[in-house]
């Protein structure tokens, strides 16, 4: 019989539907289950996380407690405990392997033994996830893990003596490593190790308070807070959340952290503050009157007019005096109020600067800081995960099925614009019944079970959970296991068969947000959270592979080896041998350079009649070749790409660049002897950014943005933006020349027409000339002003411009962050910038290669 796949289309619309909430989850920083005891009577204890279905705890006696002004009063043993489950609890601390118990607390005294018991998420006296006890004059913790007996032994206790009869707060974290801690009021009184995973933690235990679940170990006292995490709180978070108080909201330790990141005014308002709107005129290189805002020595020593800052006394600051009265930023739109207060306030409380110099980069992304992105997979990484979850190959359909993927900030695979539309959700839908048709679907599910009844019990929900663990990244929660194993009981009493059932499964998890989309908790604003072992997994798969985890890489997370710094490093050597990380890899360079845009480039006919799409062709593959030879055969650090003496190039690629052919296929050049070609920026795919006309603007833009990380504004409304007139016969350089003389326009194309000046010789398509055509000899000397320096370097060819960039540790540094950009998905922020140099660090210790540099973000922080 023939079943409607509005089975699997209904369950996918009620995903997406759910995915705002999912990612809302994500935002609690953790939070599972909070009991405030506000609601002051009853005999239920309300959950108000807010975080999925509350998990409630019933009073069995409501004798036996006293409800107080935000407190309960334990006074003889009863049963206060969930009624079903504490599933919720249990799944998110098997995804995340960390977990955090805090409690306000006032044990009645300290004689109670058993332990007694606080928190406990068990089934009897001997079999438990985890408990948080008393034991007369100290706590203890019982955390079942795989290296753990069922009773969670051996414990981690706190010092004898360390209980106080007074209001408490006690605070116990275990992190993903197995680092387990004990906080009392704030402070840490004890740790240890707790090796192992939660692998084994059982399903069906309920939540309870104040007792065991078989009512025999009784804890009496007053509670005034509980929550559970599934992260480890940080030692600050704890002080805050004690400093905060019994009472304190959901979040609150969070919130409180990034509270005081933000009381440091200068870096998270006055330094970008400077950035947007003073460096323009003010940095080392145009220090207008003088004064030079980028360097805290000049800044403080002011300029032509004197000093501009007096630390302690905005109102005697010429600096506030001129912002104040909308004077400066000259011809510029005034600072907004907020801005205005941010830097009295400064000024006000001395001036006192974080850094020594600004770098306006690491602030162009901050309109983005707090904002939490779902990233969406790419058509590539879509294309790949399908072929690596259920081996089909569905790459022609998905590009021409699927919208394609915009850029951004450099970028197509940038978090914030990947979105989803109808078309999106239509095609998803025709690809995976394209995709169903050409699996064997009984082998593939037999990969999960060896079972092949349509059963509905426990078999069933089984299978789905070992096939949604791979197909989706990692384990489901009760609800997936819920709704997928429902698909199986539709097709069950409408008659269907197992084959039937599988196949709308497979389909509806091929639709699933969890699929389409790679949800993790993302750094920024601020604000961290550590990755589960299996977002980690993804994370390190997507980064090294473009694709989903294998196997060994599932395995690992299972184990929770990815949590051990060395097992991490030992995966990440093994997916780097794999012939995917190259051609992730070579996506990344496809994107930074833009090579997608010589499919559409249309070069005027009459001014280069050799110009067609196989030589577009032909430099997209030179500069994909290169790329390979000199980053992965040769090994060499990624900044050899600006001046590596070879190329590869096809015999009519050859021609064009006025080589002798080599082979009637493609070839490697020697170009140590061939004058100017040589590095990435001398490749056709590249000098194509410049135009026809083989734009001075354009290729200068280039190099400030994409290898320089350099800024320059947009000109202000107020500016005559005509071009100077220049006379006819002028050489590009010339053109550019008369621009930067001129008083409108010099300012800005000072910063970046010179850094292509070196790249005259080459026409609007790559071809080496030595005379234009008007007979003007061609020049390739000149100077490049490095960002944050005073002076600019000279050079006197274009191979000297190469080496000089090669050389340099801006460009370095650049490339650090470009691919840590492309390899986190999203802008970075000035959050991200301590961390970047970290890794750049990291990674230039160990060469500066490609393989060192993924190496060291996968190791990283962000």
């Amino acid at each position: 019989m023939k079943i409607s796949r509005r089975v699997a289309g209904i369950f996918i619309l009620v995903s997406f539907a759910s995915l705002p909430n999912a990612v809302a989850q994500q935002a609690d920083r953790g939070l599972i289950v909070l009991y405030d005891f506000a609601q002051g009577s009853g005999q239920t204890v309300r959950d108000v996380s807010g975080v999925g279905t509350p998990l409630d705890l019933v009073i069995e006696k409501s004798s036996s407690v006293r409800w107080t002004n935000g407190a309960l009063v334990v006074e003889s043993s009863t049963s206060i405990a969930s009624a079903q489950p504490a599933k919720k609890v249990i799944d998110a601390v098997k995804r995340s392997n960390a977990i955090t118990i805090e409690a306000w607390l006032k044990p009645a005294n300290n004689a109670q033994t058993g332990p007694a018991r606080i928190v406990s998420l068990s089934s009897d006296t001997s079999q438990r996830n985890v408990t948080l006890g008393q034991d007369k004059d100290f706590y203890d913790v019982r955390l079942r893990v795989t290296g753990s007996d069922n009773n969670g032994l051996p414990s981690t206790s706190s010092p004898k003596k360390s209980l106080q009869t007074r209001l408490s707060h006690i605070v116990f974290t275990r992190d993903a490593a197995g680092t387990a801690i004990i906080y009392i009021d704030g402070k840490q009184i004890a740790n240890g190790k707790v090796n192992g995973n939660f692998s084994n933690w059982d399903g069906k235990h309920r939540l309870a308070l104040a007792n065991e679940i078989t009512k025999d170990r009784p804890w009496l006292g007053e509670l005034h807070r509980v929550a559970i995490y599934d992260r480890a709180l940080a030692p600050k978070e704890v002080q805050q959340s004690f400093a905060a108080g019994a009472k304190a909201m959901p979040g609150t330790p969070m919130r409180e952290a990034v509270a005081a990141g933000n009381n440091d005014v200068f870096d998270n308002k006055v330094a970008p503050l400077f950035a947007k709107h003073c460096l323009e005129c003010h940095d080392s290189a145009i220090k207008k009157g003088g004064l030079d805002l980028s360097r805290k020595v000049a800044a403080l020593a002011g300029g032509e007019s004197g000093k501009v800052i007096t630390p302690g006394k905005a109102a005697e600051s010429l600096l506030w005096e001129s912002v104040e009265s909308n004077e400066m930023p000259k011809d510029r739109a005034p600072l907004s109020a907020n801005e205005k207060v941010a830097l009295r306030k400064w000024l006000d409380a001395g001036a006192d600067w974080s850094v020594e110099q600004i770098d306006p980069a690491i602030y162009l992304h901050e309109g983005h800081a707090g904002e939490i992105w779902v990233q969406r997979l790419t058509v590539p990484e879509y294309i790949e995960t399908v072929r690596s979850t259920v081996g089909v190959d569905i790459s022609k359909e998905a590009r021409e099925m699927l919208p394609p993927d915009l850029r951004a900030d450099g970028f197509s695979n940038t978090a914030y614009n990947l979105n989803i539309d109808l078309k999106h959700v239509e095609a998803y839908s025709k690809l995976a019944e394209i995709i169903v048709s050409r699996m064997d679907v009984l082998k593939f599910a037999a990969r999960f079970s060896k079972s092949q009844l349509l059963s509905t019990d426990d078999t069933m929900r089984q299978h789905v959970e070992a096939m949604g663990k791979w197909m989706l990244r990692g384990p489901l929660d009760e609800r997936d296991v819920n709704n997928y194993s429902g698909i199986a009981t539709t097709v069950a009493s409408a008659g269907g068969d197992f084959k039937q059932a599988m196949t709308y499964m497979i389909e509806a998890m091929l639709q699933s947000p969890r699929f389409i989309y790679r949800i993790e908790n993302q750094h920024g604003g601020g604000a961290q959270r550590p990755v589960t072992q299996y977002e980690l997994a993804s994370r390190l798969s997507y980064i090294l592979w473009g694709s989903s985890p294998d196997e060994e890489l599932m395995r690992a997370a299972d184990a929770g080896d990815l949590a051990d710094r060395g097992k991490l490093a030992a995966q990440v050597q093994r997916m780097l041998k794999d012939s995917r990380t190259i051609d992730r890899s070579s996506q990344f360079l496809s994107e930074w350079l833009d090579l997608g845009r010589l499919a559409n480039l249309r070069p005027d006919a009459k001014k280069f009649p050799n110009w067609d799409a196989q030589l577009a062709t032909d430099m997209r593959d030179e500069t994909l070749a290169y790329f390979r030879e000199v980053a992965w055969k040769q090994n060499r650090p990624l900044s050899d790409l600006l001046n590596a003496q070879l190329t590869y190039a096809t015999p009519r690629l050859a021609e064009h660049y006025g080589l002798t052919s080599l082979s009637e296929d493609i070839s490697q050049y020697d170009l140590s002897s061939v004058a100017g070609r040589g590095g990435i920026l001398t490749q056709g795919s590249v000098l194509t950014v410049g135009g026809d006309g083989a734009s001075m603007v354009s290729r200068g833009l280039f190099v400030l943005h994409d290898l320089l990380r350099g800024t320059v504004n947009a000109p202000p409304p107020c500016v005559n933006t005509t071009p100077p007139p220049t006379k006819a016969g002028l050489t590009q350089r010339g053109i550019a020349e008369s621009r930067i003389a001129d008083a409108n326009c010099g300012v800005c194309h000072a910063r970046f027409e010179p850094l292509a000046f070196g790249l005259e010789k080459f026409d609007g398509v790559g071809a080496f000339h030595e005379r234009d055509k008007h007979g003007n000899a061609l020049r390739d000397d000149g100077e490049i002003l490095f960002p944050g320096e005073a002076k600019p370097v000279p050079y006197k060819t274009s191979a000297e411009l190469m080496d000089l960039l090669a050389n340099s540790e801006r460009v370095r540094e650049s490339l650090t962050w470009k691919v840590t950009q492309f390899a986190l998905g999203r802008p970075l922020l000035a959050a991200d910038a301590p961390v970047v140099a970290e890794i750049h660090k990291a990674a230039q210790q160990d060469g500066g290669t490609y393989a060192s540099l993924i190496t060291a973000i996968v190791l990283s922080d962000l």
